[in-house]
C-alpha cells in the first residue's frame, strides 16, 4: 500500500510525515511525530485520553485518520506551555492533585484549555459537561473541576 504525504502545523511548527492511509491521527503523533502526550486509552472515542484540537475543534485522534490532518492547525497536549513555564490549567493541575495514574490527563487538560478558550467564564455545570468526554477512574473528577473553575477565574483576572 502506499504512503501518503501529510504536511500540517502541529503546535505551531510545520510539520511532514508519510504515513498509511489506514493509521490513525493518534499513531502518527505518537509514531511519526514523536508526540506521546495524547494516549490511547480506548482506541474508540470513547475515553478522550487521545484529545487534540484540530482547526480549533476538540477530536479524538484515535478517531480521525493520519492522511485527514494535511493543511491542519493541530494543537497537543505538547503545545500547551510555553517553552519550561507551564500553562495556567497545568499550574492549577499540579496544585489540586487533578492527576494521578496520568493517562487522561492530557486529554483533559486539551480538553479544558479548549472549554476556557470558548467560554472563559463556564459555570461548573458547563465544565462538567464539556470534561464528560474524558474519563478519568482515578481522581473523581472534583480536583479537575476545582482546577479548571480557578484557571478560568485567574484568566478572567490577567486580562
Amino acid at each position: 500500500m502506499s504512503k501518503f504525504h501529510v504536511s500540517t502545523t502541529v503546535n505551531g511548527d510545520t510539520v511532514e510525515y508519510l504515513c498509511d492511509p489506514r493509521e490513525t491521527l493518534l499513531d502518527c503523533l505518537r509514531d511519526k511525530l514523536n508526540l506521546t502526550g495524547a494516549k490511547e486509552g480506548c482506541g474508540t472515542g470513547d475515553c478522550g485520553a487521545c484529545s487534540v484540537t484540530v482547526d480549533g475543534r476538540l477530536v479524538c485522534s484515535c478517531l480521525m485518520l493520519g492522511v485527514e490532518a494535511d493543511g491542519k492547525q493541530i494543537e497537543t497536549v505538547e503545545g500547551i506551555a510555553e517553552g519550561d513555564v507551564l500553562h495556567p490549567l497545568q499550574q492549577k493541575f499540579i496544585e489540586h492533585a487533578a492527576l494521578q495514574c496520568g493517562i487522561c490527563t492530557p486529554g483533559i487538560l486539551v480538553a479544558a484549555k479548549s472549554l476556557l478558550e470558548k467560554n472563559p467564564n463556564p459555570t461548573e455545570e458547563e465544565t462538567r459537561y464539556w470534561l464528560a468526554g474524558n474519563l478519568c477512574r482515578c481522581t473523581g473528577y472534583d480536583k479537575i473541576i476545582r482546577a479548571v473553575m480557578e484557571t478560568a477565574a485567574e484568566l478572567r483576572e490577567a486580562s
